[in-house]
């Protein structure tokens, strides 16, 4: 074993340097509504991306609008910025359709890109159908998609401003968040209808798929992080509608990764993010706020649970901040002491301190439309 002086080396020069300003994608759907009938929606055409920009954690600032198709359908994890701040990536999962009268879903196949040095939108990528989970692998130079509709993930290179698509892993089944392991070796996909997670090996630019090495999970399974160390991986089970959920943890090392936990957590839990110092992780309940009113599970506001960790374990802090209507996307500052979250149908942004002691709300920001993904840089 290697002396801690030469580990926390290691560890620090490993991760990406970025330079400038801190940035965090908000990505906005106009399309969506929730209430009694369900999810319903509009025409297409007024979604937006905005960047807010955190290098002042505790006061971020909103940047102007950035005209794109976004979706509040899958889970919040379909955009991403590159390690070294240069590019934000937004997958369009979702582009309702014309159908009868009647808009309705329909599987999108984009994936858009943004200079964030210019805030000016690069060429957009033809990518799998309806593309959700994003993982962007540490040097910057590979990034995978799952794709929800085509049961697969795309391979996609980065050089410089150009994004490629450069091959394609047949899952089986629906593939709805990912992430890469620290080294680029490996990387987990949550397979949504069957309750696993997918491991695939990576070896320089070539991914593949061995389904013998799947993880169970619990119950819908929809969200997936892992600790910056690559240890631990977490995976968000957002249950059945109405009831209790759970978080399965996961060993992420080793040659048959395994299931070493399992966090009771409250209802609805989708929204996920792990704090860049892996000290922490923070998970948003939707708790019945998608229903309508006159449903049973119904709640008008949902909230944010923190859990710690620490030698190798995790454990849930007791104590919710409440937050508001459809909470969706959250990420972390880049100095882990603050969240931003978001409340899909209130058009808010929720500013949370983060400390050992918990969770507390310090602010909060009026948005230009209503967010459903948030996410950060790759590290």
């Amino acid at each position: 074993m290697r002396v801690c002086g030469g580990v926390l080396l290691l560890a620090l020069t490993a991760l990406p340097a970025v330079a400038g300003p801190q940035h965090i994608l908000i990505g906005m759907d106009e399309t969506s509504s929730f209430g009694n009938a369900g999810q319903t929606y509009r025409a297409p055409g007024n979604d937006t991306l905005v960047v807010l920009d955190a290098s002042d954690p505790a006061h971020p600032k909103l940047g102007a609008p950035i005209a794109m198709s976004n979706s509040v359908y899958g889970p919040p994890v379909n955009l991403q910025i590159t390690p070294d701040g240069a590019l934000g990536l937004v997958a369009s999962s979702v582009l309702p359709v014309e159908k009868d009268g009647k808009w309705i879903a329909g599987a999108d196949n984009k994936l858009h890109v943004v200079d964030l040095a210019t805030m000016q939108k690069l060429p957009d990528v033809t990518v799998g159908s309806q593309p959700h989970g994003l993982a962007i692998r540490r040097d910057g130079k590979l990034a995978l998609l799952a794709n929800r509709a085509s049961k697969d993930v795309s391979i996609l290179s980065i050089e410089g401003k150009t994004i490629k698509v450069t091959g394609t892993v047949p899952l089986g089944d629906a593939g709805v968040a990912s992430a890469i392991t620290p080294d680029g070796k490996r990387a987990f996909v949550v397979k949504n209808t069957t309750g696993r997670v997918a491991v695939l090996a990576i070896d320089g630019d070539k991914v593949t798929y061995d389904s013998a090495l799947d993880i169970p999970t619990g119950a819908n399974p929809y969200n997936l992080a892992l600790t910056p160390d690559g240890a631990l991986g977490f995976v968000v089970n957002n249950g059945v509608r109405g009831n209790n959920a759970s978080i399965t943890v996961f060993d992420a090392r080793g040659p048959h990764p395994r299931v070493v936990d399992t966090l009771a957590i409250g209802d609805g839990p989708e929204g996920f993010a792990m704090a860049p110092d892996g000290k922490s992780a923070v998970v948003l309940l939707l708790h019945g706020s998608t229903s309508g009113p006159d449903e049973w599970p119904y709640h008008a506001n949902g909230g944010a649970v923190m859990i710690a960790i620490e030698n190798g374990k995790a454990r849930v802090i007791p104590g919710e901040v409440k937050l508001g209507s459809v909470p969706e996307g959250v990420a972390y500052s880049a100095n882990s002491k603050y969240i931003y979250a978001g409340d899909f149908t209130d058009k808010l942004l929720h500013i949370i301190n983060v400390s050992p002691k918990g969770l507390k709300q310090t602010g909060t920001l009026a948005l230009s439309g209503h967010p459903a993904s948030i996410r950060g840089p790759a590290f």
